[in-house]
């Protein structure tokens, strides 16, 4: 991996611990060496492997369990890589970020290989190394052929080698999937003059079906940003569901709009910045974000555990 590049996006491929941490340890003591800040979201189990594998080394490491962090992988770029990364404007800093781990669900994985291809976009022409891990014994064929599509460079085995198959842009698309239709249950049609009582429905729904306290007004926070954005940007009118689903209590916004940023939600604002904000604080709040848009309209369905 050529850290003299600016953006630098390798796939490490591994099939046990001794070539997790090949791939790893010496990534992370190069960048304390050359005094790099350097960065590891990965989940739990691999944090407590790479912090006694590295030993006093790892205070000198943020560490960050990725179980956590990155539970809606839409919050990965703008609040795990983007907020290291930025904290340290004039060196190069190194990442290891594993956002796809055996266990992933169905519904959390087009979220996922959607933000490793957007890796790519929200960090172009910057002096930034991001490496991904991925257990190539436990997650299936589909994974590992779409990392090629989402990393310039895959190593494997310890052997580098160019992916013939790269392109993010593809993938993106790809998976910007219809979503599909809310269980059977009660919409919603607001416009402005019932945004008050389109919130006040899909709370209530929210707080019948087990959502309370913090959670309860997280939800209704996100309710909040993403009619509003219907009514603001979204041809003026919108309509809301809200239902259960495997322990987990979903709501879907639909309106006439389109994203014509891919980065929309992913992207930190700016201090100065005005609005803007309403997307990236859903991706903050729920523990799952999907997209889909298309010129017939946008649907953005977001979840919370009870």
């Amino acid at each position: 991996m050529d850290a003299a590049d600016s953006f630098v996006h390798p796939a490490l491929f591994y099939r046990d611990v001794q070539e997790y941490l090949a791939g790893t340890v010496p990534f992370i003591q190069d960048g304390l060496a050359a005094g790099e800040p350097v960065a590891v979201a990965v989940p739990g189990p691999k944090l407590a492997l790479l912090r006694a594998e590295l030993g006093a080394d790892a205070e000198a490491v943020r560490l960050i369990d990725m179980n956590e962090a990155g539970r809606n992988p839409g919050r990965i770029i703008p609040k795990v890589l983007r907020a290291f990364a930025d904290a340290h404007p004039i060196s190069r800093v190194r990442i290891i970020g594993e956002p796809i781990w055996p266990g992933r669900t169905a519904a959390e994985y087009p979220a996922c290989v959607q933000h490793e291809a957007l890796i790519n976009v929200a960090f172009r022409g910057r002096d930034v190394t991001i490496v991904c891990p991925y257990d190539a014994v436990r997650l299936d064929a589909t994974v590992l052929a779409d990392a090629y599509a989402t990393h310039p460079v895959i190593v494997d085995a310890g052997r580098e080698e160019q992916s013939r198959s790269y392109d993010p842009d593809l993938i993106v698309a790809t998976y910007n999937q219809p979503l599909a239709p809310p269980w059977d249950t009660l919409a919603y049609v607001f416009d402005a003059e019932l945004l008050p009582s389109a919130r006040e429905f899909a709370v209530g729904r929210a707080r019948r079906l087990g959502l309370a306290g913090e959670r309860l007004d997280d939800f209704a926070l996100a309710v909040a940003e993403l009619t509003t954005n219907s009514v603001v940007h979204g041809g003026g009118s919108g309509t809301v569901w809200v239902w259960s689903q495997d322990g987990q209590v979903l709501c879907e916004v639909t309106d006439a709009g389109q994203l014509s940023d891919p980065l929309a939600g992913r992207r930190p604002a700016a201090r100065e910045q005005l609005g803007g904000r309403g997307l990236l604080m859903v991706h903050y709040l729920a523990d799952l974000v999907r997209v889909h848009t298309s010129p017939e309209g946008t649907a953005i369905r977001f979840y919370f555990a009870n």
